[in-house]
């Protein structure tokens, strides 16, 4: 390892070195914890006695080598403080851990695995300029083998139940809520204590692999969710490691986060190596093609609040882990969750941005919402919350998410934000969705959203498919799959997302009406889309729409086998003096490709 590039906050590959390696001479042991009095390993291969390590390198490594040790024996880091009391620690390299209450690191081989996607490795792009419909999923409540709360399918388990609902469904990339490992189900992940650990709940490391694997050699990438922001705070791992305060701020002021999680210190660059070298890990050892970076606001901002002012040390650390990750990995995609207006988010450190390939679009999610939650009667007195978006929507390389933040916690699921009474949330959300496929930007949806999921997101619990035995639920999950399939087959909805001549307004000052109508255009199909977002039919409504020809109707949320009224989808429409002639059904939409003159 470059030790000078370790402290500087330069290295990618420090798990390389530290960590617990397997070896011809045995499992040789490493550590970093600079103000440990004194350190020893114990496992199952020394009957959990003590085997002191020795300092290394400049005596702040520690090292032990165990002839006895093999992989997938059990093994901590006693770690004593300079006033001669000790912590029994997890390995923050490890590459596995037992599963939650316990707490020790399992030694494993990383080799053991290999890879058959090696086509899809060569062709993965960004998508930048390419469809990206991401299904996000918390691996433990997708399904569920039994009702009892640690029944879990293994991961390549899951291989079989996920991939062919993906392709059924047109989803072509997963994003995974964190797998590294972690102690409370409650925490969904985020509060983390194994940065290179598979978590246990699921399987090992080989068969997370395997799952990647398959994956790819359907078409199907994957994201994982990422947090570099923080840490659990529970005692046996990062926290007060070397009985200091070695990853996080020694001040609960800035040390501690709003979630009661231990912030990094990414000023320090012992930090900065261990976050990039976990990133990196995950790209290039489990073949993941992308990350999705968690509460970045709380990286930008001093504990994510601007008027405490930018966190520069870790505004830094993100430019060059982004650098260096795209260096290492071109087509994966790095994804940044940030709700602030923070300048380049998306642009490349080069020119002074974050580096990321894009950002999620918080204010387009909540805008959207609050306007659905909205009584009819009421929405043309917030009309341009569906037009402000494309106010700013150029600053960034966006992505609209529907994520599980939006389904707990007493907001409701989506299909439950929606105004009024049973029958009358499923037109709206139809409407609404076809509204969110035609807009600019990258597609996410959290598991169950695409079934018209009632009940909020428990962890504990898996989805409540049940609710496919219902025809309501029926008809809008058929409209779902063609609509994810529609986008996906339709260049004119993706190829052109950053691109300024990718989108125009047709109509967004019908506020009485509560219409708009815009157009995508790629580059070999242009489409209009239309929605009426009242809840009244609107007759006779005029639409112009220069250098068209003729619109042909392609997909209506008014079909029947979606539980509208249309039984034919196909419809022609010709100009008369200019203007094309619409009658809107209440909570509709309809996609029209634009057919010019010869």
């Amino acid at each position: 390892m470059d030790f000078y590039g370790f402290y500087t906050g330069k290295v990618f590959d420090a798990y390389k070195y530290l960590g617990a390696h397997v070896t011809d001479a045995g499992v040789t042991f490493r550590t970093f914890a600079p103000s440990a009095s004194k350190i020893s390993v114990i496992g199952e291969f020394n009957e959990w006695e003590e085997s002191p390590m020795e300092k290394v390198h400049d005596g702040n490594f520690w090292e032990f080598t165990a002839e006895d040790a093999r992989p997938g024996m059990m093994y901590k880091y006693r770690i004593y403080d300079k006033s001669g009391q000790f912590i029994d620690h997890c390995d923050p390299y490890g590459y596995g851990m037992e599963l939650r209450p316990n707490t020790a690191s399992i030694i494993r081989e990383t080799d053991t695995f290999r890879f058959h996607d090696s086509a899809w490795m060569k062709k993965r792009t960004s998508r930048l300029k390419e469809a990206l419909n991401i299904y996000e999923i918390h691996f433990g409540s997708f399904r569920k083998p039994s009702d009892e709360p640690d029944a879990w399918y293994n991961y390549e388990e899951m291989a079989d139940i996920l991939i062919p609902y993906l392709k059924e469904n047109g989803y072509n990339y997963l994003e995974i809520m964190p797998l590294t490992e972690y102690p409370s189900d409650e925490s969904w992940g985020y509060q983390g204590t194994g940065f290179f650990s598979p978590t246990s709940r699921y399987g090992t490391a080989d068969q997370l692999k395997a799952f990647v694997d398959a994956c790819h050699r359907n078409n199907i990438g994957i994201i994982l969710d990422f947090v570099p922001v923080h840490f659990a705070v529970d005692y046996y791992a990062l926290a007060n490691y070397d009985g200091t305060a070695l990853y996080e701020y020694p001040h609960a002021a800035v040390g501690q986060s709003e979630w009661g999680s231990c912030n990094f210190m990414h000023s320090r660059g012992e930090v900065r190596s261990f976050l990039q070298s976990a990133a990196n890990y995950w790209l290039t050892e489990f073949h993941m093609d992308g990350l999705r970076m968690d509460a970045i606001s709380r990286a930008i901002y001093w504990q994510g609040t601007p008027e405490r002012g930018v966190n520069s040390n870790a505004v830094e650390f993100l430019k060059n882990m982004n650098r260096g990750l795209k260096k290492l990995h071109p087509s994966a995609i790095l994804a940044a969750e940030d709700s602030t207006s923070f300048p380049g988010v998306t642009e490349s450190p080069e020119n002074g941005g974050l580096g990321f390939d894009y950002k999620w679009d918080m204010g387009w999610m909540n805008d959207t919402l609050d306007y659905f939650r909205t009584d009819p009667l009421f929405r043309g007195g917030c009309y341009h919350k569906l037009t402000f978006s494309m106010a700013y929507y150029y600053d960034s390389n966006y992505l609209l998410p529907l994520s599980h933040d939006e389904v707990v916690h007493g907001k409701a699921t989506i299909l439950q934000k929606m105004f009024g009474d049973y029958e009358m949330k499923f037109p709206q959300a139809r409407a609404f969705y076809m509204y969110m496929y035609a807009h600019p930007g990258k597609k996410l949806n959290f598991m169950g959203n695409e079934i018209g999921h009632f009940r909020e997101w428990d962890e504990k619990r898996e989805q409540d498919w049940g609710l496919l035995t219902y025809p309501a639920h029926q008809d809008f999950h058929r409209f779902m799959t063609d609509l994810n399939h529609f986008y996906l087959e339709h260049p004119a909805f993706f190829e052109k997302d950053y691109d300024g001549d990718g989108f125009r307004w047709l109509d967004c000052h019908a506020e009485e009406q509560c219409i708009y109508a815009f157009e995508r255009a790629g580059k070999k199909e242009r489409i209009a889309a239309v929605f009426n977002f009242s809840g009244i039919e609107q007759a006779d409504y005029k639409l112009e729409i220069p250098d068209a020809a003729g619109l042909r109707r392609l997909f209506t949320s008014e079909r029947q086998g979606y539980g509208g009224s249309v039984s034919d989808t196909a419809k022609i429409l010709k100009p008369d003096k200019g203007a094309f002639e619409f009658t809107l059904a209440p909570f509709s939409a309809e996609y029209y490709l634009i057919e010019e003159d010869d």
